[in-house]
């Protein structure tokens, strides 16, 4: 890792533990916060590359939490975990020339193994709560509703947006991946690690699975396709060695 790449997770795990920590408002939804943020690693993703906007979010989600909730446990287990794998996968899908059949097969196939892992928990009872009249069918067609829109933003940004295609569809992966994680892995936490005086006072409805996904992705996209590409497309006028064509890339063939 060249010394430029290791500066650059520095500046990125700072900039988004700070700026995420005044952004989110103090609002959250299953433990999981309003996070404008996640533009910062995005951006970084398609600059310097997929490792430092993977190692810069983690270590910096590591940070926001310690300042948040105090749980190291909890974000290393579903916080750092979800900002490696989806800053990774928009920093290495952005870079490539894409196949777009296998883009929408990976986007369904994604969809049925995380509605498919939803399932088994989901045929629990229900608890009382903010979704208690949402049922397990409500919440996955919900999150059916989010994989078809994500297959028609990415078709929409590749018929209106063609320069940013690769980036579209890299943030709709990347968040997709990065959203499962966090959704799937808090709700295990808060059946093993809930206690009076801890972050989860009591195990969370099962229902909470989609709703956390679904908050997750739909909160954090826009941020990532409004505000990322002016601030790249700044950032390749004021450095144009940081243009992907003056840099090496891999094809997919």
């Amino acid at each position: 890792m060249r010394t430029l790449e290791i500066a650059m997770i520095g500046v990125c795990a700072a900039l988004y533990a700070v700026v995420g920590r005044i952004t989110d408002l103090g609002f959250t939804v299953g433990g999981v916060a309003f996070w404008p943020a996640a533009v910062i690693p995005a951006i970084f993703a398609v600059l310097f590359g997929p490792w430092t906007a993977g190692i810069g979010a983690a270590i910096g989600i590591f940070i926001r939490d310690i300042l948040f909730h105090g749980d190291p446990l909890l974000s290393l287990s579903a916080g750092v975990t979800a900002n490696f794998a989806g800053f990774f996968l928009i920093g290495y899908i952005s870079r490539r020339n894409l196949d777009w059949r296998k883009i929408i097969l990976s986007v369904v196939f994604s969809g049925v193994i995380v509605v498919s892992s939803f399932l088994v928990p989901m045929t629990f009872p229900v608890e009382s709560g903010i979704v208690a009249n949402l049922s397990p069918s409500d919440a996955i067609l919900l999150f059916f509703a989010v994989v078809v829109g994500s297959m028609l933003l990415i078709a929409a940004i590749a018929r209106f947006w063609p320069e940013w295609r690769n980036y579209g569809a890299g943030a709709v992966i990347g968040l997709g991946i990065g959203a499962a994680i966090i959704s799937i892995v808090v709700w295990v936490y808060s059946q093993l690690f809930f206690s009076p005086s801890g972050y989860f006072r009591s195990p969370m409805s099962p229902v909470f699975i989609p709703v956390i996904f679904i908050w997750t992705f739909a909160s954090e996209i826009p941020f990532i396709l409004l505000l990322g590409p002016p601030v790249i497309k700044a950032s390749y006028g004021a450095f144009p060695s940081l243009k992907p064509s003056q840099q090496p890339t891999t094809k997919e063939k």
